[in-house]
């Protein structure tokens, strides 16, 4: 995944910045000049490809923007030759992941018909033929949001419909298994991409193959995680004033101070080596923070333990 490393800052918005990866003008460069001879001049290949990121930028400025409306974090978008990556981190509910995902291919949607309605008006007052390098940008900037929005919403793993897939079956599955059937669909998806870029020779399809591969690992790991989790023993005696479900024995708490890991529920939010204390405690199911006498308050809750 890209990061702040080897970026520079473009701008920011909202508290939301933007960042270019080094490796973008690499590949920039090389899609400007070797591109079929669409246009009368390299000058309308560079605004096609930089129109192209302006669409990814607003797709994942949607991602951000909708994760914070939940109540997330999200202040980092970098762009890269793959696309674009926003940075989320929304609760770790169905419905805040949910949304926090279909923000982004719906700026897509509501691109359409605007540069549709373009597309038609251009076509209606002759552009094709009269200012053919002007229509032409426009058909591609038209095609290149449908492709966007079409390739996003593959229900394949880490896509956004693939993420968006997952938040649906958590409703009915729970967190874990959720991941676990989209990763197992996300690992299809790469074969099928892997058996594409054979056939089509494309360097492109290839690496992205292996981008998805990197993410789909990397979610099963995560989905075992969470499955040892959901079956782990409980305090019975605490409930989450937020979910109500009952906190995991184990040190799963970790000290800011001295980077130890305890049971905050058996030191009572107190770190056991330097003795720091915890104004609030993060739950790990629902992720929301309360202070651990609103923990106790609720003991007399009957905890919900989540699904596997």
């Amino acid at each position: 995944m890209p990061t702040r490393q080897g970026s520079i800052r473009l701008f920011q918005v909202a508290g939301i910045s933007v960042f270019l990866h080094w490796s973008w003008f690499v590949v920039a460069a090389y899609e400007i000049t070797n591109r079929g001879q669409s246009y009368s001049s390299l000058l309308w290949n560079g605004l096609e490809y930089l129109t192209l990121f302006v669409i990814v930028t607003m797709h994942e400025f949607g991602h951000a923007l909708a994760c914070r409306s939940v109540g997330g974090r999200a202040n980092q978008i970098v762009l890269w030759p793959l696309g674009g990556v926003a940075y989320v981190d929304p609760p770790p509910r169905p419905g805040a992941i949910l949304w926090s995902i279909a923000a982004g291919p719906l700026v897509n949607v509501v691109l359409f018909p605007l540069l549709t309605i373009g597309r038609l008006v251009a076509i209606s007052w002759g552009w094709p033929s009269s200012a053919p390098d002007v229509y032409g940008l426009l058909h591609a900037v038209w095609v290149i949001n449908l492709a966007l929005l079409i390739f996003n919403v593959l229900p394949v793993y880490p896509l956004d419909g693939g993420q968006i897939l997952r938040a649906l079956l958590w409703f009915v599955l729970g967190r874990a298994r959720s991941l676990m059937v989209a990763v197992v669909i996300g690992f299809v998806g790469v074969a099928g991409l892997v058996a594409l870029a054979l056939r089509a020779q494309s360097i492109w399809f290839g690496i992205m193959a292996a981008f998805i591969l990197m993410n789909c690992w990397r979610g099963w790991q995560q989905a075992r995680v969470l499955a040892r989790l959901a079956a782990a023993p409980r305090h019975q005696d605490f409930a989450c004033p937020s979910c109500k479900a009952a906190p995991p024995l184990g040190a799963l708490w970790k000290c800011s101070q001295c980077g130890t890991a305890f049971d905050t529920f058996v030191t009572h939010a107190a770190c056991p080596k330097c003795g720091a204390q915890f104004d609030a405690t993060r739950c790990v199911d629902c992720g929301q923070l309360n202070s651990i006498d609103a923990w106790s308050v609720n003991a007399s809750a009957r905890p919900i333990l989540p699904q596997v």
